[in-house]
């Protein structure tokens, strides 16, 4: 974990130099749970993500698990929240989703010509 915040840390300063702001912080890959039995652990360490949000003064967005099932629904084109909406990873990104929708629709900016319209179908 300590390699992944040394990173996060870079790519931070790095979009504050080119003044983007930066929305908050994913935990991603945070904890590991068996298929088999259901155990969750931080095979990585936790808190990582927290002690960073706070160090920078930005919102801590959610932790995502490590979750083969990303990769696998990635790669056949459909992401797991359409596939698996009420999975640990779905819940995460889509919670994730909406923290950073309410951020935007607080802040001054108008974001609304910015952005293409999506749509899911399902």
């Amino acid at each position: 974990q300590d390699i992944a915040l040394l990173d996060a840390r870079k790519a931070y300063r790095m979009f504050e130099k080119v003044q983007i702001p930066v929305l908050g912080v994913v935990e991603n890959m945070s904890t590991h749970v068996c298929s088999e039995c259901g155990h969750e652990e931080h095979i990585f360490g936790q808190g990582g993500g927290k002690a960073m949000a706070e160090e920078y003064g930005l919102e801590f967005l959610v932790d995502v698990p490590l979750d083969v099932d990303i990769r696998l629904q990635a790669d056949e084109g459909t992401p797991i929240t359409v596939l698996a909406p009420d999975s640990l990873a779905g819940l995460a990104y889509r919670s994730a989703a909406l923290k950073i929708a309410a951020g935007l629709a607080k802040s001054r900016k108008d974001y609304s010509k910015v952005f293409p319209k999506i749509v899911i179908e399902s």
